[in-house]
C-alpha cells in the first residue's frame, strides 16, 4: 500500500512535531498560524484569534512589532551571534545597564542564558556554590507549595510536588516546602524555618503569583514578613520573577510591591517582547564577590551556546523601551483597573468561585464542586468554547486567566469579559 504524505500544515505537524504539556494521542485543534499583528494571530483559512494569554504569557507589546521587528533586522545585518566567554557586545553590556537600574539597588551583576527555567538553575547553582565556595556545604533548599519554577531537574526539584514530576521523584534533590504565607501562618513559618536554617542553601519564591498553580496570589506584606525573617537567618533569597517581570502585576517588577530585596532575580518570559528565547539571573554584589577569586575552581562552571546572543539582548532592549513609555505605563494600569472592575462582577456570578486580580493578571475558578485541578476535563471543553470565539484561552483546568499584551484596547477587553460571561453561562447548570 502505498504511503499517503501529509499535505496540509495540520497534517505534516502530525506526523512530525511533539507539542509540549499536551497528550498526543488526545490532542485536537492543533491549529496552524500563519502570521500575527497586535493582539491577533490569524491561521491559514484566515480567522484571527485574540491572543489574550500572550503566547504563553510571554507577549508584551503584541505579535510583529514593527519597532522591535525593526531593531532585530539591523542587528541581524551588523552582529548575530558572539560567544560570550572571552567577549561582549553592546546589546548585552547596555541591556544589563538598562536592567540593573530598573531593579533593587542590591542587584549588580547579570548572567545570561536561554529561558525562564535555565535562569532558575543558574540562581540555586549560585547559592549552592556560594556555600561551597566558603567551606560550607549546605544540603536543602526551601520553596514554597504548589511552586513552579521549570522543567529542568534543578527546576522540577524546586517546585511542587505533581504530576508532572512524579516520574522523576527519585532524581530530584532535596527540598523543604512550606505554605505561602498569611497573617495567621508567619509564626509557624518562621519556627519551621529556624529548625533548618544553618543546613539551607536558598529561599526560591514566585512573588505574589503562583502562576503555573492556578495563578494563586498572596500578600506582598506576609512575604515580606517572610523574607525579613529569612535575612536574619541569613538565608539566600531567589526571586523567581519570570512570570511577574516586566509590568505584569502592575508594576514594573513585583519587587516594587515590597521593601525587602532578594539576593538573585530570575527573568524570562516578557524580557524581550515574546520576540527572542532569553534569560537572566542577576545577582548581588556579596553573591558575586564569593566566585571572584585566584582560585579557578571557584568559577562559576555555567554556559550557554547563545548565551547574551546579541539578536536576543537586541529584542529587549527594544522591548524595554516600549514598556517605559508613558502609553504602554498607561495601558498597564488601565488594563489592571478595567480587570479590577470586572473582578467584581465574576464575584457575582453563580459558577465562579475565587476571582481574584493583581495588575494585568486576572484568574478566577470554575465551580465544579470539586475544587480546583489541571486535571479537570471542564478546562478543554471551556478552550474549545472559547476557540469558537476566536479567543484563545488555555485554562489551567478549571481555573481560567487572562494576560493580554499591553497593546489591547479597552474595547477589545470588554469584548472578551462579554465572552466570558456568555460563556459561563452556557455551563451555568
Amino acid at each position: 500500500m502505498d504511503t499517503i504524505t501529509p499535505t496540509s500544515l495540520q497534517q505534516r505537524d502530525k506526523a512530525v512535531n511533539w507539542h509540549p504539556y499536551t497528550q498526543m494521542k488526545s490532542a485536537d485543534n492543533i491549529i496552524p498560524i500563519v502570521s500575527g499583528k497586535g493582539l491577533y494571530l490569524y491561521d491559514n483559512e484566515g480567522k484571527k484569534y485574540m491572543d489574550v494569554v500572550s503566547s504563553w504569557w510571554v507577549t508584551l507589546h503584541g505579535h510583529s512589532h514593527p519597532y522591535i521587528a525593526q531593531r532585530l533586522f539591523e542587528q541581524l545585518n551588523t552582529l548575530e551571534q558572539v560567544i560570550f566567554a572571552g567577549f561582549t557586545h553592546e546589546p548585552a553590556t547596555q541591556l544589563s545597564e538598562n536592567l540593573l537600574k530598573l531593579l533593587p539597588d542590591n542587584q549588580k551583576k547579570v548572567f545570561y542564558s536561554d529561558n525562564g527555567s535555565t535562569a532558575v538553575e543558574v540562581a540555586l547553582k549560585m547559592c549552592i556554590q556560594y556555600a561551597h565556595n566558603q567551606g560550607k556545604e549546605k544540603t536543602k533548599i526551601l520553596a514554597f507549595k504548589n511552586a513552579y519554577h521549570g522543567d529542568t531537574f534543578g527546576a522540577m526539584s524546586v517546585s511542587g510536588k505533581s504530576y508532572w514530576t512524579k516520574p522523576f521523584e527519585s532524581r530530584l534533590f532535596e527540598v523543604v516546602f512550606i505554605d505561602t504565607p498569611t497573617p495567621e501562618n508567619l509564626q509557624n513559618l518562621q519556627s519551621q524555618i529556624e529548625a533548618i536554617a544553618d543546613e539551607v542553601a536558598c529561599f526560591i519564591y514566585e512573588p505574589l503569583v503562583q502562576g503555573a498553580a492556578g495563578m494563586l496570589m498572596y500578600n506582598a506584606e506576609d512575604l515580606n514578613t517572610l523574607m525579613k525573617y529569612c535575612r536574619k537567618q541569613k538565608i539566600l533569597m531567589i526571586q523567581d520573577e519570570v512570570f511577574t517581570g516586566f509590568g505584569r502585576t502592575g508594576e514594573l517588577f513585583a519587587a516594587n510591591y515590597l521593601t525587602e530585596q532578594p539576593d538573585i532575580m530570575c527573568f524570562s518570559k516578557g524580557l524581550t517582547g515574546g520576540t527572542m528565547p532569553m534569560g537572566i539571573t542577576t545577582s548581588s554584589k556579596a553573591i558575586y564577590d564569593a566566585f571572584w577569586s585566584d582560585d579557578k575552581h571557584k568559577t562559576l562552571f555555567h554556559g550557554h551556546s547563545f548565551t547574551a546572543n546579541p539578536l536576543a539582548c537586541t529584542g529587549a532592549l527594544a522591548s524595554m523601551e516600549l514598556l517605559l513609555k508613558k502609553e504602554t505605563l498607561m495601558n498597564i494600569k488601565r488594563i489592571s483597573q478595567q480587570h479590577s472592575a470586572f473582578v467584581k462582577v465574576l464575584t457575582e456570578h453563580p459558577k465562579v468561585e475565587n476571582a481574584r486580580q493583581i495588575g494585568t493578571i486576572l484568574a478566577f475558578d470554575f465551580k465544579t464542586g470539586q475544587g480546583t485541578s489541571y486535571f479537570n476535563e471542564i478546562g478543554k471543553k471551556l478552550y474549545n468554547e472559547f476557540l469558537q470565539r476566536e479567543i484563545i484561552m488555555r485554562p489551567l483546568g478549571n481555573v481560567l486567566y487572562l494576560v493580554p499584551p499591553y497593546c489591547i484596547s479597552t474595547e477589545e477587553l470588554d469584548t472578551v469579559y462579554h465572552n466570558i460571561l456568555e460563556v459561563l453561562d452556557l455551563f451555568k447548570d
